[in-house]
């Protein structure tokens, strides 16, 4: 386990958002990724921290190897890190990062209407709850 796992601040009353922390638990056999809410504590002390506004629910963050990850950056460096055919969705890096960008941003105001959105933050089970940094 490194001195500091990567970390992903994610918005935990989207659908998507909360189901694509599902799939990272359950392809991260490793356990070298750590959660932190967006809504909760810790995750918006992490996104303050590295100059993004903590209220901010669009942006996905990745904190990994002393910087701060955003947008369709921080969702291909967790599938970078994630074994088998996740590595196959690195032919997107070709993409510009502009158009990546835009597309991710035209899902992520859509989120909530596309996929639904959660009453309460995703509730980890107690086998996954040690890899989250807070509760929101």
């Amino acid at each position: 386990m490194p001195a500091d796992p990567p970390v992903i601040v994610f918005d935990g009353l989207c659908n998507i958002c909360s189901f694509g922390v599902q799939k990272v638990l359950r392809h991260d056999r490793a356990g070298i990724f750590r959660f932190a809410f967006a809504q909760g504590p810790v995750g918006g002390a992490l996104k303050a921290q590295y100059g993004l506004t903590p209220g901010d629910l669009e942006n996905v963050a990745l904190i990994a190897d002393g910087q701060c990850y955003t947008k369709s950056t921080a969702a291909l460096k967790v599938l970078d890190r994630l074994p088998g055919p996740w590595r196959a969705m690195r032919a997107f890096w070709i993409v510009p990062r502009p158009v990546r960008d835009f597309f991710y941003s035209l899902v992520a105001r859509n989120r909530y209407r596309l996929f639904g959105k959660r009453d309460i933050c995703m509730v980890p089970t107690p086998e996954q709850r040690a890899r989250f940094l807070d509760q929101a």
